[in-house]
């Protein structure tokens, strides 16, 4: 490969992924497989509810969100893959896919399922390395796209190796650590190569494509505190790359550096439980480096949260995001910064009729609708109790998750919802909205009650 390639070269190879003139198969085209589960899975006697109508969101969950997600391969993607839902998501995102495998893995039998939609990620690795310059290797794009559509040059929320650990808590299956732990290592060791761009332990965001909106698509989308960004060229690079363009954010953000964290303990449980306890000693560095970084720069008392900062300056940005309270799923904070931030997600700030909104709604850019910018989505609700949790916070954690099941049993499963009125938004049915059943299964919950039973009892002869 060469390692010089320009900018220009960069784009149009890339854009080899785009073409062939491949027809594009019918997204009604499932496996087989699931096409047999879904009319032979009792999905009620995997499941045990103190509630019917919890029983009746978790079966309507894992039909609509899980199983009828799963599709047919289809060029790029050579095994089943995982359609979010909706005409617009037609490829396997990265963020969007982990919470339809955690509950896919409760079903018997579908382990290789699992690691076929994994292998797509590194499918995408080989095809990606194959075309880029060096530092651009083992990136996995935000979502493998169906043909024809453009390649993304750009990653997401990288959660992935939470994704596999979650399968292997509850299927263990090791076959899939053997396939993935290799991988789930060069993808992070990408990550803080081209998003941690001073070695400081905070990342940003990018796009090999130059877009800004692109950049702010890696993470939480239009976050208001990316409202802002600018996208800079390597601070670093000189010499034969100075064809590079401007890729890199010019902030820190909160959330992904926090979901890297969470991803890297992820990798070291999962390499340790493998008995690799030199990707363990490797990887333990990046969190206690990053978890430090983010105490020192990000926290802010007055606020009490994290705060994204300005890449050159480490001035904080003055808005809280639903990305400011991710650090609490990642173990980031002091006991006592966490005491500090539920004292804060208790006030009204947070607490609109259905908590947690995606953006301060003191902030005069709030709105009950706004898609990131005001607005309720279950995943984040999901993780940022099971943080809330964690720290001892019990209590706030279970009201919130209760409103979140109450709200969908009222309204609907959606993408997302009004923080005000609770209506749904967005696309029926998203495979992200899996976490409703999630957040009852781990116990987030107090008045909705829901545990598994025995797994061989949820297929009929």
């Amino acid at each position: 490969m060469n390692s010089n390639i320009s900018r220009r070269q960069f784009l149009q190879t890339s854009g080899a992924f785009a073409i062939g003139g491949m027809a594009t198969p019918s997204l009604l085209a499932r496996t087989a497989l699931d096409q047999s589960l879904i009319e032979e899975l009792d999905i009620r006697a995997l499941f045990r509810a103190n509630r019917d109508d919890a029983l009746a969101l978790t079966e309507r969950v894992l039909q609509k969100c899980v199983l009828e997600r799963i599709l047919a391969p289809q060029p790029p993607l050579k095994h089943d893959w995982v359609q979010p839902g909706g005409p617009y998501y037609v490829g396997q995102w990265i963020w969007d896919t982990m919470f339809v495998v955690d509950l896919l893995s409760i079903l018997p039998g579908k382990e290789q399922l699992i690691r076929d939609i994994f292998q797509n990620y590194w499918d995408f690795q080989d095809r990606w390395n194959e075309i880029v310059p060096d530092y651009a290797h083992d990136m996995v794009t935000v979502a493998i796209k169906t043909f024809p559509q453009e390649l993304r040059q750009f990653s997401q929320i990288p959660i992935l190796a939470w994704g596999v650990e979650r399968v292997f808590q509850r299927n263990g299956d090791t076959q899939l650590l053997e396939q993935c732990l290799p991988r789930l290592e060069k993808f992070h060791n990408w990550f803080w190569r081209e998003r941690d761009i001073t070695d400081i332990g905070l990342l940003t965001v990018g796009s090999y494509s130059g877009e800004i909106q692109h950049a702010r698509w890696e993470t939480f989308d239009y976050e208001c505190n990316m409202d802002d960004l600018e996208l800079l060229k390597h601070p670093t690079r000189e010499g034969e790359l100075i064809e590079e363009g401007a890729w890199y954010g010019d902030m820190w953000v909160t959330g992904n550096t926090s979901y890297l964290i969470l991803g890297e303990k992820s990798l070291v449980r999962l390499a340790e439980a493998m008995g690799d306890e030199e990707m363990a000693a490797r990887r333990k560095p990046f969190i206690d480096k990053a978890v430090q970084a983010m105490r020192d720069y990000m926290w802010d008392e007055e606020a009490g949260t994290f705060l994204s900062v300005k890449r050159d300056t480490m001035e904080r940005i003055p808005v809280a995001t639903i990305s400011s309270w991710v650090p609490l799923t990642a173990g980031v904070p002091t006991q006592d910064m966490a005491d500090r931030m539920a004292e804060v997600l208790a006030t009204d700030s947070w607490q609109t009729p259905l908590p947690i909104p995606t953006v301060d709604s003191k902030d005069p850019r709030w709105r009950p609708n706004g898609f990131w910018r005001g607005d309720v989505w279950p995943p984040t609700n999901y993780q940022i109790t099971s943080g809330l949790a964690a720290y001892g916070h019990t209590e706030l954690a279970a009201d919130i998750a209760d409103k979140t099941v109450a709200n969908a049993i009222e309204n609907g499963i959606y993408e997302h919802y009004n923080s005000e009125t609770g209506g749904g938004l967005g696309i029926e049915d998203y495979c992200m909205s899996s976490t409703l059943v999630a957040l009852m299964l781990d116990g987030l919950t107090e008045k909705y009650q829901l545990e598994l039973t025995d797994k061989e009892r949820a297929i009929h002869a």
